[in-house]
């Protein structure tokens, strides 16, 4: 690319621009109005009370309000003899809590054994002197009951196991209602997955309680990392040249040490039998130890080290002055944030329009698959042509299905739908998250142009900060609304289509796991890593075109293609300067995560003698240890985005001042007198102060 030629009237964002990408900001207006008429649609026609009611087996929820089943809150199923029919789901108050036969139950001189059976049959039976294997044939009742406990509004077997015994109610045999006795190990398999849920409830109610007595202490550890986070980024002006070359002396004196270690492993094996074996005489074992008996392993070791501790140092000699770049440029950037303090709060914007796309998107996918009907299917115990056929339960006792076939059910199936709507759900899904990721780069693309505009405008003050606006953040923000929508639309994008992409790869990974084809897996692995290193690029692309786009208001191919050629013009630069900040970030997060993390293990574990008795009493301490140690990962990494956006922002604008300027009274540099000072560059007839 063409170096930037100097431009007298350029004093930092420029003011008087236009809307860019128009098409792309249209095209974000009428998606958005799709998405909003597509939530409206799923909203309509989709019922959440399907993912959280049972239905029974005429498609009416348990324990729905303004429903006939608003008092009996759970499903109790009973599987019949004949396993072509689907089990005999009904809505009851409670689940059996004893174990009971139907026979057992009719033949019973006490009445108040009857009467408790009698609520576990279809609704309306009362004819209890009914034959009982008529009962059984007609599935009015179950042919027994096992004690059961409420999962999800559904009742499983109570199984339980004492001393290694498996157990149902104290039992560990039932009677099955047709006489035979049978062990209850025959419910294990039915009831293993409800029981590992019924596990996770429990663990999920005292990680409840854990919260409900320790929630202010988190808080006040969450309150810790922010400080520290903070007080770190302060810190790093005067102390970052520090922390750099006392890492880079580390890595010298670590490697140093290995090639002694090597050295000594060397001089130790010789005249030991078998030592002096070649690697190309020993071939390959599977036993990667034999190889450290031999002397020509621990000289090929030392060989490695050797070169790369040589090119380290020979880096080092010519890149020292781009080190002192970067830690100067890391400096400046402290300033930056010191002047912007507010910078610092907005990731919380960012952060709550997330949680907005998020929320629109989770729900609209919940509406849209929940926007099936209820399909009835006819269920029958002997031949009948119209088995599997779709019926109407208001009208199957008074069509002909009856007459043919008087065994006939129709019973509740599955949900589904046949109409064009209902066909076309998966696509209307795939918008749906096509739309999230395009809304949710776009926020992102919006915070990080918004910062871009705030640091560059302290950059290109030549006065710092007297020459700042008053509100530069905010400034900033209104700029990329009013005039960049459609750059910051077209970049998310393409970030989102190729996002979709890998989705959809990953989807089919999913679906070939069962497949034998090497081949295919093959292909697809190699896409996957394809699209992911394509997605990388176009994220760094994307964030320095938004730099370029909060600085010169262009377009976003001509930012992306500026941004692009200025970063190639200074390629080493910027590799040194991404290697030292990715350290320091590095180092403050680890820093911050793992002193806050001691510090909540020392005091949840009640080992900090002043506060001991004050530490609250826990079912599993590391509930909130883990807890604290992710919140402050998140509060230090959104403290560090910024900083990393302030040190990219900086960065490009250093590079562009050197390429525009040339340190004289008509050029002046706009860097800060520590950058002029290590470049030896000085603005003539002015004093740097």
């Amino acid at each position: 690319g063409t170096p930037q030629k100097y431009d007298p009237t350029f004093r930092g964002p420029i003011y008087d621009r236009g809307c860019t990408d128009i098409i792309c900001c249209v095209l974000l207006v009428v998606a958005i109005v799709g998405y909003v008429v597509v939530g409206v649609v799923a909203w309509t026609h989709g019922d959440p009370r399907k993912v959280i009611y049972p239905t029974d087996s005429r498609g009416q929820f348990c324990g729905q309000q303004g429903t006939p089943n608003e008092c009996p809150k759970v499903l109790v199923a009973s599987r019949h003899l004949h396993v072509s029919s689907p089990p005999t789901q009904i809505c009851v108050s409670r689940c059996p809590d004893r174990y009971l036969t139907y026979l057992r139950a009719s033949e019973s001189r006490v009445p108040a054994e009857m009467e408790y059976y009698r609520q576990f049959c279809v609704p309306g039976f009362t004819n209890t002197q009914k034959p009982v294997l008529e009962v059984l044939k007609d599935k009015e009742c179950p042919a027994m009951i096992i004690p059961s406990t409420p999962l999800a509004r559904r009742c499983f077997p109570a199984i339980q196991a004492k001393k290694g015994v498996i157990m149902v109610g104290n039992q560990t045999t039932y009677e099955d209602g047709h006489g035979q006795q049978r062990n209850v190990t025959e419910l294990l398999e039915g009831a293993k997955k409800a029981n590992v849920v019924l596990e996770t409830r429990q663990l999920a109610m005292k990680i409840f309680e854990d919260y409900t007595v320790s929630w202010y202490w988190i808080i006040i550890g969450l309150v810790i990392a922010m400080v520290a986070s903070l007080i770190f980024i302060v810190l790093l002006r005067f102390l970052a040249g520090i922390m750099v070359w006392v890492m880079i002396v580390m890595v010298i004196l670590v490697l140093g040490y290995g090639i002694f270690h090597c050295y000594m492993e060397y001089a130790k094996l010789k005249g030991e039998a078998g030592s002096d074996v070649s690697l190309k005489d020993l071939g390959f074992q599977t036993d990667l130890r034999v190889y450290l008996h031999l002397r020509q392993t621990w000289l090929a070791f030392m060989i490695i080290l050797c070169i790369v501790e040589v090119v380290i140092i020979l880096l080092l000699i010519f890149l020292r002055k781009r080190i002192l770049i970067a830690i100067a440029l890391i400096k400046e950037a402290s300033r930056a944030v010191g002047h912007i303090m507010m910078s610092l709060l907005f990731p919380l914007c960012t952060f709550f329009l997330l949680c907005l796309c998020i929320a629109y998107w989770a729900s609209t996918a919940v509406f849209l698959s929940t926007s099936n009907e209820a399909v009835y299917k006819v269920f029958n115990e002997s031949a009948c042509q119209f088995s599997g056929q779709t019926c109407q339960p208001e009208t199957f006792n008074t069509s002909n299905v009856t007459k043919l076939c008087p065994d006939a059910q129709c019973l509740f199936a599955f949900y589904g739908g046949e109409t064009a709507y209902h066909k076309y759900l998966i696509v209307l899904q795939f918008f749906n998250i096509f739309m999230f990721f395009w809304l949710a780069n776009f926020v992102i693309a919006l915070g990080q142009v918004t910062l871009a505009g705030a640091f560059a405008s302290y950059y290109w003050a030549f006065k710092k900060p007297d020459d700042m606006p008053a509100f530069p953040l905010f400034s900033a923000f209104s700029r990329a609304l009013r005039y960049h929508t459609g750059s910051l639309a077209f970049g998310a994008l393409i970030l989102a289509i190729v996002q979709v992409i890998r989705v959809m790869l990953e989807y089919l990974d999913h679906r070939l796991k069962a497949a034998d084809n090497r081949f295919a897996k093959f292909l697809l692995s190699c896409l996957k890593c394809c699209f992911w290193c394509l997605e990388k690029f176009i994220k760094f692309l994307n964030r320095n075109a938004y730099i370029m786009i909060a600085i010169y208001g262009t377009n976003f191919c001509t930012s992306a293609r500026n941004a692009f050629f200025l970063l190639m013009r200074n390629i080493i630069r910027v590799a040194v300067l991404d290697k030292v900040t990715d350290f320091l970030f590095f180092l403050g997060k680890l820093l911050i995560v793992g002193s806050v993390g001691i510090l909540a293990f020392f005091f949840f574990t009640h080992r900090i003698k002043l506060v001991q008795d004050t530490a609250p009493s826990l079912n599993y301490y590391w509930v909130p240890i883990l807890t604290v140690i992710v919140g402050s990962y998140l509060i230090a990494h959104g403290f560090f985005s910024v900083y990393g956006m302030c040190v990219d922002t900086l960065f490009l604008c250093f590079l562009e001042d050197l390429e525009r300027n040339d340190g004289s009274a008509e050029k002046p540099y706009f860097m800060s007198p520590d950058l002029k000072k290590l470049l030896k560059k000085t603005n003539k007839g002015q004093a740097d102060a």
